[in-house]
């Protein structure tokens, strides 16, 4: 009987294995924000933290020092479809010369997941916990590259065997080829000017076109890429949303992406544009205002809800008139292409990233100032009710989050 019980758990494992329940945060240590301004801070040392979604509530399973960084948009992690890796970004370092100063960074870090969690076998034979933390070394740096300055957005394709790196600093996106745990640059694609600010990048789930923010003051515009193996091209088609476009996701089913517009950050009310992926070619068809500066945006996995993480003030000083103590969680349910608010939450300050459960009822927000990640429930009569149920502690300000996606 005990044999049929495993062999039932590890075949439920199996149909179930591409769902995501690792969440991987960057944290960034070398900054803070003090009353709206962001200073350096000497020897921060920088950490990724994974986090299993699958226990309830979510629990921090490792923390290592990895560099990361605030700069750019909050999708900085990226994490293979059968969570054997993640991807981690690093815009910004501290200048050698001057180190109350930041330069621009070029490195991606291979972090091994492999091990993130004790087995499904494991547990069912009673060798752990079911909730124990993975022993000490269990997740590891494998390897680090150096992608183009500036490295920010990245995105791994559905299949596991290509990734994208936004290198907002010189206007480019390089390319990685993947073969099982083994990752190498493979090039670096132009989008015609070093100022654009590429940010975030997004693979369509066929693989088959990118999208890319350009949120540099000469470019607001989001480009259009093509994809066919390991060759990626710039189709020089760009889609226009609204001021700033930064952070960004692609529905599941391929339909829909969301763009978050950060505008200027003057105290205005700033936006959110919807894309249809079914169009040919795509294009912007609805743009939404949902107020200061929506940092993190998600697509919520069953496709109907879209999470945004707005810094309303909070991370402007305290006697501008735009500031606000806390920053604020939005959930809005989305029909056609069309985009309605259905729930709202007090989060902290400075708050970035946002990742969903794979069931689409926990939702993750970071905080950089808090130096946590809230948790919240999205459920209710209605399933429209947001209710923040715990917060995970994190050593250094968690700047970017991701999912398998």
């Amino acid at each position: 009987m005990r044999f049929i019980a495993l062999a039932a758990l590890l075949a439920a494992s199996s149909a179930t294995s591409a769902v995501a329940q690792l969440a991987v945060s960057a944290n960034d240590s070398k900054v803070k924000l003090v009353n709206g301004a962001v200073q350096v801070v000497k020897d921060g040392k920088d950490t990724v933290s994974v986090i299993d979604m699958k226990a309830n509530p979510p629990k921090l399973l490792a923390e290592i020092e990895v560099a990361a960084s605030v700069a750019g948009p909050p999708t900085s992690v990226a994490v293979a479809p059968n969570e054997s890796f993640a991807l981690v970004t690093a815009a910004e370092k501290i200048d050698p010369t001057d180190p109350t100063k930041r330069i621009p960074n070029d490195v991606v870090t291979v972090i091994d997941l492999s091990m993130a969690r004790p087995s499904l076998m494991d547990r069912a034979k009673g060798a752990v916990a079911k909730n124990a933390p993975p022993p000490a070394g269990q997740v590891k740096v494998m390897a680090t590259l150096n992608t183009g300055k500036g490295a920010a957005g990245v995105s791994i394709n559905k299949a596991g065997t290509l990734a994208l790196v936004a290198n907002r600093n010189e206007g480019t996106v390089s390319v990685l080829t993947i073969a099982g745990k083994d990752i190498k640059v493979a090039g670096k694609v132009e989008l015609g000017n070093p100022n654009s600010g590429p940010s975030a990048v997004s693979f369509t789930p066929d693989g088959k076109m990118a999208l890319v923010t350009l949120d540099g003051e000469s470019a607001n515009k989001i480009a259009v890429l093509t994809v066919d193996g390991t060759k990626v091209e710039y189709t020089k088609r760009d889609m226009n949303a609204g001021l700033r476009p930064y952070g960004m996701d692609i529905a599941k089913a391929g339909d829909y992406a969301v763009v978050a517009n950060i505008g200027r950050g003057g105290g205005d009310s700033d936006t959110v544009s919807v894309i249809d992926m079914k169009l040919n070619p795509p294009r912007v068809v609805n743009t939404i205002t949902v107020g200061q500066t929506p940092e993190g945006i998600k697509i919520s996995p069953d496709g109907k809800y879209v999470a945004v993480s707005l810094m309303n003030g909070s991370n402007k000083a305290e006697n501008s008139p735009f500031y606000n103590k806390q920053g604020q969680l939005h959930i809005y349910a989305r029909t056609g292409t069309q985009l309605s608010k259905v729930a709202d939450a007090p989060i902290g300050k400075w708050c970035q990233g946002i990742a969903w459960s794979s069931n689409s009822k926990k939702i993750l927000a970071q905080c950089m100032v808090e130096e946590e990640i809230l948790v919240f429930d999205f459920t209710g009569l209605t399933g429209k009710s947001l209710t923040k149920t715990g917060a995970i502690k994190v050593k250094g300000g968690p700047a970017g989050i991701r999912t398998a996606e």
